[in-house]
């Protein structure tokens, strides 16, 4: 017998993959812990700004699985070389302006960075790191069955319930981290070492991404 056609997910499986997620938002990785550093480093509210913008990216990726871009750039060896080294040749730079960061004493004028920039740098990581858009192209399918209606509009679904447990997750990690900041901030050794950490944290990241295969 053929499957009952139906016109959404079912509840459980959308469940099933909304523990899933929560469970790899929480584990250690690259985005939290890019979180955490810049939470620490410049407050919960910058560091919110950040999760936005990784969260944004999100947003690229599930698309290009629901269009198929996803399995190109999987084929594509120049197409994913390109993009891999321009995540590492960021993920440098941004480790480079942390590394040479001046220390700053806690003041209503210290300048910091406006909310446009820290959400360009969260959307700028996620989405030159092609591994993110792999990842979903073979997590995804395993919560999907073209029985349950349009393939695009399941990949839509599950990459909001990604995005939403994703922004509740590494928000959580950012006002807890952000709860430091201003502690930190008023010991200028402790904010050059912040500021050293995150440089590693950045260098770090640049080399995952550059050495890993696809």
């Amino acid at each position: 017998m053929s499957k009952k056609r139906s016109l959404a997910l079912p509840i459980d499986i959308v469940l099933t993959f909304s523990i899933a997620v929560f469970l790899l938002a929480l584990a250690p990785g690259p985005d939290n812990l890019f979180v955490l550093t810049q939470s620490a480093l410049n407050g919960a509210k910058s560091g919110l700004w950040v999760v936005l913008g990784l969260c944004s990216g999100l947003i690229f990726h599930s698309a290009a699985v629901a269009l198929g871009l996803a399995a190109l750039l999987k084929a594509s060896v120049v197409a994913f070389t390109v993009i891999k080294f321009a995540g590492v040749a960021y993920l440098l730079y941004l480790a480079y302006q942390a590394l040479r960061a001046p220390v700053q004493a806690l003041s209503q004028d210290a300048p910091k960075r406006s909310a446009f920039s820290l959400y360009r740098r969260g959307l700028i990581m996620n989405i030159t790191n092609p591994k993110v858009a792999i990842f979903f192209l073979a997590f995804f399918p395993q919560f999907t069955d073209p029985v349950y209606g349009s393939m695009i509009g399941q990949i839509a679904l599950l990459g909001t319930v990604f995005i939403i447990v994703t922004f509740l997750v590494f928000g959580g990690v950012a006002i807890l981290a952000g709860g430091l900041s201003d502690r930190m901030a008023r010991t200028p050794k402790v904010q050059l070492w912040m500021n050293r950490v995150a440089g590693v944290v950045f260098i770090g990241l640049a080399a995952k991404i550059a050495l890993g295969d696809r």
